[in-house]
């Protein structure tokens, strides 16, 4: 038996299916796994951290209904998507609970985003570095990936300059819609803006335009540590975001991405201390050699990807990072 952390934690809210592919094959490995949701923090969810007296890192136990688990052997950590803090405590009043929040967050997640022990897939504070636009536009241009012309902006004579310069222009949003108020999600979509339409309302908050790429397709690359998943992406329709359509009409082919471009991935991610990244690339021709035809558009640090055809595949790749090289693991 391995003498190496023998625990995965998986963070994540209980309806993450995504999360769900991962943790079978881990189970399939027989390793012993752990999920957990902060928000459950309470009665059903208690932990102890020390430090100083028993040594040079965190060590203690975290505690569910099922699961007893020491912190210091936790050798793996799968960051997804778990439920904010806020909804944990809303039955208190509004400043004890906005508290409550700001405890949690910075006593429970900040002993469990920093476990020595472990690898991350991916840390919390890198996920929401990588996740602003400017930064990720500002470091794809210095990795040599080519950007649309690209304007951030609240002032609307920015904008038609940038139109009469850049011919045909789209906006898009930093962060997509919040929910409605009665809970359901909505989306802003890619769309194509004629400045002309615009007005002061400009102004009121930072706005995001680019030149239009004449595409022909898009490209969804996903990269887990040095595995590289690549998919073409068309749609029936030739829309302008594959996202505003039905996605059980997307049509899915393999394709092969330039080592150039894999190279530029990698150093994209390693410039952001991210193991995993799902990459979004406009192709302006079908040659995909030619490293020329691929527009970086964005990357999400922690994006969905078990919608797409290699998802199977991309669940084990996971799992290695995970162990990486650690185990074979028994569950005690």
């Amino acid at each position: 038996m391995s003498s190496s952390p023998g625990t995965v934690l998986v963070i994540t809210s209980a309806e993450d299916v995504t999360a769900n592919l991962v943790i079978e094959v881990l189970n399939d490995r027989q390793v012993n796994v752990v999920r957990v949701d902060p928000v459950d923090i309470g009665a059903e969810l208690t932990f102890s951290a020390r430090i100083g007296d028993i040594g040079k890192d965190w060590a203690g136990r975290l505690r569910t209904p099922s699961r007893d688990i020491a912190l210091e052997e936790v050798g793996g950590v799968y960051y997804r998507r778990p439920t904010p803090y806020p909804a944990g405590f809303a039955h208190l009043p509004a400043q004890q609970g906005a508290f409550a929040v700001a405890e949690a967050q910075h006593g429970f997640s900040g002993i469990l985003n920093n476990l020595q022990n472990a690898v991350y897939i991916n840390r919390p504070l890198n996920i929401r570095r990588a996740n602003f636009k400017p930064a990720q536009l500002q470091v794809a241009t210095r990795i040599g990936l080519t950007v649309p012309p690209t304007l951030i902006t609240n002032d609307l004579e920015q904008v038609r300059n940038f139109a009469a310069t850049n011919g045909p222009i789209v906006y898009k949003s930093f962060r997509g819609a919040p929910p409605t108020p009665d809970g359901r999600s909505s989306a802003i979509w890619t769309q194509r803006v004629n400045p002309q339409d615009l007005d002061e309302s400009v102004s009121i908050t930072a706005h995001l335009f680019q030149r239009e790429v004449r595409k022909t397709a898009d490209a969804r690359v996903t990269v887990i540590g040095r595995n590289v998943f690549a998919s073409r992406i068309t749609t029936p329709d030739g829309a302008l975001d594959w996202r505003s359509g039905d996605w059980e009409q997307l049509i899915h082919d393999p394709i092969d991405v330039p080592e150039p471009i894999k190279e530029a991935l990698y150093n994209y991610l390693d410039h952001f201390g991210l193991v995993f990244g799902a990459f979004d690339f406009a192709l302006e021709t079908i040659c995909e050699q030619n490293s020329g035809s691929w527009t970086f558009i964005e990357c999400n640090p922690n994006g969905q990807w078990a919608w797409l055809p290699d998802a199977n595949a991309m669940a084990h790749a996971f799992a290695d990072v995970l162990l990486k090289g650690r185990w074979p693991w028994t569950r005690p």
